[in-house]
């Protein structure tokens, strides 16, 4: 396990904003206008100012929305709407939600983690990234000086030492709280007991972790790390390797937790062309054994209720929009040597994963489309059957800037990977295809900042 330090993390003051709840925000990435200009309006201190600034009629390369991020930051700091922690702490958080009928704690801390480079080191990713979002995380950064979300990463940790460390030193303690735009209770409590927080290390000692959220965002502090560090060296001083630009703000969860679930993440497809079921059943082959599966986009919880049950990654159930009809396809044995021979540049349990089958053998191969637009991903089966329904909305893509489209062509819903899909394809030095999985709930911006100077 790379090294994890405690940090005197920067936070709200309460006595200024009133309830933590009006100034938290989710991840940027998922963050639509309509969404962010109910942040705007909740609280004039929500973090949403930080991390998705408005663009403003006359920005130029020096007034910008990262420009005016940097003058908030510095200005709540003045005023002090945010504070730093009188003490290094490690941050325990729990966030509590609800999903498909069941209750789930899923327990985490926060900490910072010294940066290896992905293939040197026990930091391992798990998904392919995209050029545009680093670029513009890395503008942030260099204005705020500050990591203003955290990493999600995951260990193994059968057991859970690392985290019982942790709650045993939080028993009867009262936690901050806050509660997003969609129900979630988050739950904050910074431990600063110099015992517990050299226990919680050691406890993580030699353990790998496995990015589960924030590869973007891992990746653009290695950058930023790297262009400090050259600017440094470069007037003839030497970089100091304590120096909080070597470590990056990091939640870390166990896999072996009770509320660490995967969900899945399903496709709409723009930009290919109109065809049947049966148009499509033929372009499929011999790789899928295919069967009808009803007509319109309400069946579509119906059948990821049978998908689920089956429980099988080469299982999909696909939509085309020209006749309205669903096909429940399976992967044959033709179809397994079939994708063998188009993903041979990956290991056994890449070319295992639906979205894998989906992606290279579905796409790419049989529709001849390697180069595709990328997908609209979904995580409710709701949002499948309204994007079928109505078409596109105006939302934001991997870079952060709002992006629409028209009719869907093709749908497909798809198993998540699993846990171990993500330790195996990890270990073996590979990336699953982009949104692979999703992890729910997101992880709040705003609950405690990491300051990089």
């Amino acid at each position: 396990m790379p090294h994890i330090s405690a940090f005197r993390g920067i936070r709200y003051d309460l006595g200024h904003v009133g309830s933590l709840s009006e100034v938290i925000a989710p991840p940027y990435d998922v963050i639509d206008a309509k969404l962010q200009q109910q942040l705007y309006d909740l609280n004039e201190a929500n973090c949403v100012r930080l991390i998705l600034g408005r663009d403003e009629p006359g920005d130029d390369d020096y007034n910008n929305r990262y420009s005016r991020a940097a003058k908030f930051m510095k200005r709540w700091l003045h005023d002090g709407v945010l504070f730093t922690e009188s003490d290094p702490a490690i941050y325990v958080y729990h966030q509590e939600f609800e999903e498909a009928g069941q209750k789930f704690t899923r327990r985490g801390f926060m900490s910072r983690v010294q940066l290896e480079p992905f293939g040197e080191g026990n930091i391992h990713p798990h998904e392919e990234t995209h050029g545009g979002a680093k670029a513009d995380r890395l503008k942030l950064w260099k204005n705020c000086k500050a990591n203003l979300s955290q990493i999600f990463g995951l260990y193994p940790d059968p057991e859970n030492v690392a985290q019982d460390v942790l709650e045993k030193a939080i028993v009867g303690q009262t936690p901050l709280e806050a509660t997003d735009h969609i129900g979630v209770l988050h739950r904050l409590w910074p431990v600063t007991d110099v015992a517990v927080i050299t226990k919680a290390i050691a406890a993580m000692g030699g353990k790998p972790v496995y990015i589960a959220d924030g590869h973007h965002r891992y990746e653009t502090a290695c950058n930023y790390r790297d262009e400090l560090k050259a600017e440094t060296e470069a007037k003839g001083e030497k970089f100091d390797e304590q120096h909080p630009a070597n470590f990056v703000l990091m939640m870390c969860v166990s896999m072996s937790d009770p509320g660490m679930i995967v969900l899945p993440t399903h496709r709409l497809f723009r930009d290919l062309p109109a065809m049947t079921a049966a148009e499509l059943c033929e372009k499929l082959g011999d790789c899928f054994e295919t069967k009808p599966a009803g007509e319109g986009p309400a069946r579509a919880p119906e059948l990821w209720e049978e998908i689920e049950t089956e429980d099988s990654q080469s299982t999909l159930a696909l939509y085309t929009a020209e006749d309205q009809q669903w096909t429940m396809v399976r992967l044959s044995e033709a179809g397994q040597r079939k994708m063998a021979e188009v993903s041979d540049d990956h290991c056994d349990d890449w070319q295992g994963l639906g979205v894998s089958i989906l992606q290279r053998l579905i796409v790419e191969t049989l529709l001849d489309r390697p180069n595709l637009t990328a997908p609209k991903y979904v995580r409710a089966i709701e949002e499948v059957v309204e994007g079928l329904t109505h078409g596109d909305s105006v939302g934001r893509d991997h870079t952060g800037q709002e992006a629409s489209g028209g009719r869907f062509e093709l749908a497909a819903m798809v198993m998540p990977a699993t846990l171990e899909h993500i330790r195996a394809i990890s270990n073996a030095a590979e990336r699953m295809p982009a949104k692979s999985t999703y992890f729910y709930p997101k992880l709040l911006s705003g609950l405690v900042i990491n300051p990089l100077e």
